[in-house]
């Protein structure tokens, strides 16, 4: 009885400590406190049942496998909230404003910038979404510009401009 919880706890455990990093970096402070007093509680309550029980190999042997389970779990989780922000850049061969007025009909911000590439002119739009949006302007970029050189990172801080407010109140 005693290795199924060591199990379970570390399938509670363990995403729980991942999403509490993820949470502090993100600089969500006060839920990365709330998940760091669970994830002690936890953590002490696991300690107490290994040290006061049986040790044997099968039991550090569940925890091990509860823990990589957790880190899966954890991920997994991680994903699904897509916790942030994205700046996707696409550099486009020629100017498409199809493309660029069904981006802005979707909601998504989008600055258009001309630059030389090595052969010709280039079109560059830079486009800022919530994470989890990130795949549906993947799609509309597939749909609109295949062949697109796309560039995506994490924007951390961003004051002002068209999207700021809306994408402020979808943030966690």
């Amino acid at each position: 009885m005693d290795i199924l919880l060591i199990f379970l706890l570390q399938l509670i455990y363990v995403p729980v400590y991942t999403l509490r990093i993820i949470f502090l970096v993100k600089e969500k402070k006060f839920l990365a406190s709330i998940l760091g007093f669970i994830e002690a509680l936890i953590y002490v309550f696991g300690l107490a049942i290994i040290f006061t029980g049986e040790q044997s190999i099968c039991a550090m042997l569940v925890y091990a496998i509860g823990f990589a389970l957790g880190i899966a779990i954890g991920g997994y989780v991680e994903g699904k909230l897509a916790i942030g922000y994205t700046t996707i850049v696409a550099n486009i061969t020629n100017r498409n404003d199809d493309f660029i007025s069904s981006l802005r009909q979707e909601g998504f911000g989008v600055t258009l910038f001309v630059g030389e590439g090595k052969d010709s002119q280039r079109f560059q739009l830079e486009i800022l979404t919530l994470r989890s949006r990130e795949k549906e302007v993947f799609s509309i970029i597939q749909e609109y510009e295949p062949s697109a050189f796309l560039i995506s990172y994490e924007a951390r801080k961003f004051k002002g401009g068209y999207l700021a407010k809306s994408v402020k109140k979808h943030s966690i």
